[in-house]
Order: structure tokens, then C-alpha cells, then sequence
């Protein structure tokens, strides 16, 4: 790491995972937990993916729902609250590209009430925030190291 965030600035640290912790409160914790490894993979963020693949094996997730997630549209694995939260995820995790259209906003609202729904929109803000900060604090990652030289013809 570049920088330890946590004992550099251990109160946001911890006001962070707070925060985190209070926006999937009213989730269940599978679903929470899936919103949180698709947006790192859209982030590319390798430590979090790797953080909350493990914490979704903990929590219950199946493997082949796991491995399947990235094509989740093609997936007959997701059901229909699961299928329009990680919409949501896509749209609020990639906003610069459309925002979030009125049709994902809506099929979310169609299968999380008002409370439900207001926790997975922060539950996405989270772990887009933590996403960003642990690419930043992390290292480059090194370039591929070359192909060894071929031997001179002889």
C-alpha cells in the first residue's frame, strides 16, 4: 500500500465502516454482499473483490453464483430483487455514463420498499467510496515483465 489509511486517519477509517455497516443494515446480508463484489469488479478494485467474494462465501453465496456474477444478465442463478439491485449497482457505479435511467430506478423500487431501497443506494455509495480509496492507496500495479530475449540464431 501507498498509504495505511487506517492509521493515518484512523477515525475516518472507522466513521467509514460505520457508515458502511448502518447502509446495509436493512439488507439481507448475501444481497449486500453481492452489490459489493459486482461494483468492485466494475472498479477493478482486486482488493475488495477478493474481501467481499470471501465475506459472500461467509455469508452463504454460492461459488457458481459467484463465478457467474459479471454475466449476471445472462444468469437464469439471480432472482428478481438480486437482478435489479445489481442494475442499480451498474448505474450508480458507472453514473458517468447515463446516470441512473428511470426504468433501473424504478425495477428497484418494484422489489425494495422506500427503506430497503434507501439502504442499497447507500450500501452502493459505500463500496464505491471504498473502492476508490483502496485503488488509490494501492500501488501500481507492475508492468508485465518481458519475454525472455530469444537465443541469437546460429
Amino acid at each position: 500500500m501507498r498509504i495505511d489509511l487506517h492509521g493515518a486517519a484512523p477515525g475516518v477509517h472507522s466513521a467509514m465502516a460505520r457508515f458502511d455497516a448502518a447502509a446495509s443494515r436493512e439488507l439481507d446480508p448475501g444481497l449486500a454482499e453481492l452489490v459489493r463484489v459486482r461494483a468492485s469488479q466494475l472498479n477493478g478494485c482486486a482488493l475488495c473483490l477478493g474481501l467481499h467474494t470471501r465475506a459472500a462465501l461467509e455469508a452463504g453465496e454460492d461459488e457458481a453464483r459467484l463465478r457467474t456474477l459479471a454475466l449476471w444478465r445472462d444468469s437464469p442463478l439471480f432472482t428478481g430483487p438480486e437482478r435489479a439491485a445489481l442494475a442499480l449497482t451498474e448505474s450508480m457505479t458507472r453514473i458517468e455514463e447515463a446516470g441512473v435511467p428511470e426504468e433501473v430506478f424504478a425495477a428497484a423500487g418494484e422489489h425494495f420498499d422506500e427503506t430497503r431501497l434507501a439502504h442499497l443506494l447507500w450500501t452502493i455509495a459505500a463500496i464505491n467510496a471504498w473502492n476508490r480509496v483502496a485503488i488509490a492507496a494501492a500501488p501500481p500495479a507492475a508492468p508485465p515483465a518481458a519475454p525472455p530475449s530469444a537465443p541469437p540464431a546460429g
